[in-house]
């Protein structure tokens, strides 16, 4: 039985015993492809349709969540609608209701929106500039009824975006959003599960989402955040954490400085050092990472090595924040 595969607003056969890969390989669609085996995952694409069982074989779980699949090991079973990862994304406006400081060089930044805004807590966004410039950031809020995006936006030395959110946008201006994206996100799932958090500078942004999501969807395993800057100054919410691990018995939290002077209630060192120090053995758990790139790098080796599943380390490979 063939089966109709749509791409924008083109169509093609995909015949009995291709697959979508095949299909679109004989129609000269433009699509990266390299082993056909399924184990480099080159040709991820996503459908408006579950796809069969065997084309997610070896994703995680929060792609599965969004449909994503691989193209070389997907013998449809129904007609299905796919988007390519070169498609351009679709944008929607949003309005600045908020722009103030959370510390000396990191803005709050919230967006409101008329129409519903879908996404996962620790997804991120492109926001593009009237001019064509366009920057990745992270959403720092879960869904609510309020429609409203929340992002923590770092003022870089020669940033030419986060230096124009910092002086020029005001509340009431508008900016235009691409789609949410990314697979670093919480799935309730495995409630007794622990999590580890561990993020550096704004990378604090997705942890936050992911924090209050797992809480509010009543995570019961234990949950560490570790927090990291080189000084005190670069650190924001200390407060807020503080208190929501007064509240919350399963929520542990660790702001860490590797800067020379330590006050107290704060742990001295790199994060990924204390991460260790702390919680030695992480099988089981779910590890969440998120900041500088070669602490994310670092800690997705060493935490798999101390333990977690490649499938339970969760990392977007983008420089959060760093533009």
């Amino acid at each position: 039985m063939s089966t109709t595969l749509t791409i924008d607003q083109n169509r093609y056969k995909c015949e009995a015993g291709e697959t979508v890969l095949d299909t679109l390989l004989r129609e000269n669609v433009n699509l990266s492809y390299a082993c056909k085996k399924g184990t480099c995952h080159s040709c991820l694409v996503r459908s408006d349709v579950a796809p069969p069982g065997l084309a997610q074989s070896g994703l995680k779980n929060t792609l599965t969540k969004q449909n994503y699949f691989l193209a070389c090991q997907c013998y449809p079973e129904q007609d299905m609608q796919i988007r390519l990862p070169d498609q351009s994304e679709f944008y929607r406006m949003g309005t600045v209701i908020t722009n103030k400081l959370l510390n000396r060089n990191t803005i709050l930044l919230v967006m409101a929106f008329e129409d519903a805004f879908e996404f996962n807590a620790g997804q991120f966004v492109n926001l593009q500039r009237s001019d064509g410039l366009t920057r990745s950031y992270s959403i720092a809020n879960i869904p609510e009824v309020s429609n409203t995006l929340e992002f923590h936006i770092r003022r870089l030395p020669d940033g030419v975006f986060s230096t124009w959110l910092h002086d020029e946008v005001n509340v009431g201006d508008s900016i235009a959003v691409s789609e949410p994206r990314g697979h670093c996100f919480y799935i309730p799932e495995r409630r007794e599960q622990g999590i580890l958090l561990v993020g550096t500078g704004t990378g604090l942004a997705p942890l936050a989402g992911i924090l209050n999501d797992a809480l509010a969807n009543g995570h019961s395993g234990p949950i560490h955040l570790f927090h990291g800057s080189r000084e005190l100054e670069d650190l924001y919410r200390i407060d807020e954490m503080r208190q929501l691990a007064q509240q919350k018995p399963n929520f542990h939290y660790t702001p860490c400085l590797s800067g020379s002077e330590v006050p107290e209630g704060f742990a001295a060192g790199r994060v990924n050092d204390i991460v260790f120090s702390q919680i030695p053995d992480l099988k089981s758990w779910r590890v969440f990472l998120c900041g500088h790139p070669e602490m994310v790098n670092l800690m997705k080796k060493r935490t798999f090595i101390k333990g977690a599943a490649i499938a339970d380390i969760y990392a977007d490979a983008f420089l959060i924040s760093y533009h």
